[in-house]
């Protein structure tokens, strides 16, 4: 098994050092123009900073709540030192970023987290070796790098199973399911790039995700366990808190701060799980940034989870990831997600989110709506239906997810 030292916020010797926490009316860089960066610059304001955004994309959803705008490359050397001049911190919104590029604005300002979490999370080998060090369950899994490798991972580890890519894969991208011999060759010469990553089914009865905050000084905050529902491999629905017994959620906050503690993360760690037939949860990815399952925490916490990220990325003291309410949290997904958009505004009860995106293509997120609950009384499924109106899933509309 491949050993992990701990990933550490570090800077080389003899620069100087960033005061923390950061006083109001620092600047924060944000590598990624997308909706979490949207909302983490929300948050950023709300505590008295400002955000820098550095973006590939003129005019992304990120872009248009910022102070700053650097339109470049994420590799860019110029454009890399120019953005790390104009802020004080920096972190970033999503994993599909150039680490090295990190390591050069690690370099230069404190980067939170490290660009050794982000390595970590770019790859499911890594990530997947990562937390079986740390003690983590996983379902079983197999790194593939040619035809028989792949072969004998479904010999060992047995079909069903999912072959993903290793890399650059998110909401359903990147990967095949396997239901038989002759779904093998297939699966493998479409998939790229490799190597893949073969992993065996789990029979799940419901996956959740766990959201936890780490500062520098090791505090840590969890916030309760979520349900999580997909559909086209892209998330749909999220209840919160899960509907599990309270051992398991009990449970899934413990892995959380595991893994933030044995990354060294600073900032905010998403988990998500799979719970089995059996009550046994098995880890399936990591993201160490606020996490689409999260945006329920905008309305339904004192402190969101990007008040948290930011908070822990300056320096500020955390605070409990407590709610005040139980929530329900649909994704408005492409054309007709959007196309939602004038009933969810009109409906009361309903909190609706836009991003800005300009163009609804397919499977992209343009917004969310979420539905309060007083704390307990999150209702069965004809309640979640009745309560999100317009807003409403079709009632075949969830699929079972990755099981894998």
């Amino acid at each position: 098994m491949t050993q992990f030292p701990p990933p550490s916020d570090r800077r080389p010797a003899g620069l100087a050092t960033t005061p923390f926490p950061l006083p109001p009316n620092a600047t924060i860089g944000l590598v990624g123009g997308g909706q979490l960066g949207r909302m983490s610059a929300l948050a950023a304001a709300r505590l008295g900073y400002r955000c820098h955004i550095l973006t590939r994309e003129p005019g992304s959803p990120a872009t248009q709540v910022a102070a700053g705008v650097t339109i470049s490359d994420y590799s860019d050397p110029a454009s890399l030192r120019a953005f790390a001049a104009a802020v004080d911190v920096i972190s970033f919104e999503f994993e599909n970023v150039s680490a090295e590029g990190l390591d050069l604005l690690a370099s230069l300002k404190p980067v939170r987290p490290s660009p050794d979490v982000l390595r970590i999370s770019q790859d499911r080998v890594a990530e997947k070796q990562f937390l079986n060090a740390a003690g983590v369950a996983t379902a079983p899994w197999a790194a593939v790098d040619s035809l028989d490798a792949l072969y004998d991972a479904a010999r060992r580890i047995g079909l069903p199973a999912v072959l993903k890519t290793t890399r650059y894969g998110y909401d359903g991208k990147g990967q095949a399911r396997l239901h038989a011999e002759a779904d093998l060759a297939p699966a493998f010469a479409a998939l790229a790039p490799k190597p893949l990553i073969f992993e065996g089914f789990v029979d799940f009865a419901c996956e959740i995700s766990a959201v936890v905050a780490r500062g520098a000084d090791g505090a840590t905050s969890c916030f309760d366990p979520m349900e999580n529902r997909h559909r086209d491999g892209i998330l749909d629905l999220t209840l919160a808190p899960a509907r599990v017994p309270e051992a398991t959620a009990a449970a899934a906050r413990e892995i959380a701060i595991r893994i933030a503690d044995a990354l060294n993360l600073i900032g905010v760690l998403a988990v998500e799980m799979f719970v089995d037939r059996t009550g046994r949860l098995l880890a399936n990815e990591i993201a160490p940034r606020p996490h689409n399952s999260g945006h329920w925490t905008i309305d339904a916490c004192p402190a969101s989870q990007f008040e948290l990220h930011i908070r822990a990325v300056a320096g500020l003291p955390l605070l409990p990831a407590t709610r005040h309410a139980d929530a329900v949290m649909r994704n408005l997904v492409g054309p007709d997600g959007l196309a939602l958009w004038p009933a969810v505004v009109a409906a009361p009860g309903l909190i609706p989110h836009l991003y800005g995106k300009a163009d609804a293509r397919p499977g992209r997120k343009m917004g969310h709506v979420t539905r309060l609950f007083p704390r307990g009384s999150l209702p069965g499924e004809f309640g979640i239906a009745a309560a999100l109106g317009p807003a409403a899933p079709a009632p075949d509309a969830q699929d079972p997810g990755e099981r894998g």
